[in-house]
């Protein structure tokens, strides 16, 4: 019985439980190779299994994609934001500027905004903002 490689999505293409998918059909064959022939795996109980597989492997790729959307709207939106005036809260006070650029240096959208008093504050989360004018 040839088996031929299943290439993972990605790296983070992983379960719950540490496994990818390609782990997960490892499994099946060695529970193949060592089933006692006496009691076979039923047939229905094996298609469960696989199918079980099957759509875990594929709820892993939906939530894949839908953390790749998710991100590129953060990005979007950001750059967005590129020369608008924006309200913006820090630990000690709420303040207003506008936005001179987005960073994405750490994998999060961030801005750097000057203020009306030419001050510039960097590395302003997104959740910070609380308007855009």
């Amino acid at each position: 019985m040839a088996i031929t490689p299943v290439s993972a999505t990605s790296s983070s293409a992983q379960s719950a439980y540490g496994l990818d998918f390609q782990s997960l059909l490892r499994i099946i064959l060695t529970q193949l190779t060592y089933q006692d022939p006496l009691k076979p795996v039923d047939n229905f109980q094996f298609v469960s299994q696989l199918a079980q597989f099957s759509q875990l492997q594929q709820s892993q790729t939906l939530n894949d994609q839908v953390t790749s959307l998710l991100a590129a709207q953060s990005a979007n939106q950001s750059v967005s934001m590129l020369g608008r005036t924006v309200d913006f809260s820090t630990e000690t006070s709420a303040l207003s500027g506008v936005v001179q650029s987005v960073s994405f240096a750490t994998g999060q959208p961030e801005v750097t905004v000057k203020t009306s008093s030419g001050q510039l504050i960097a590395n302003i989360s997104i959740a910070a903002i609380t308007q855009v004018r």
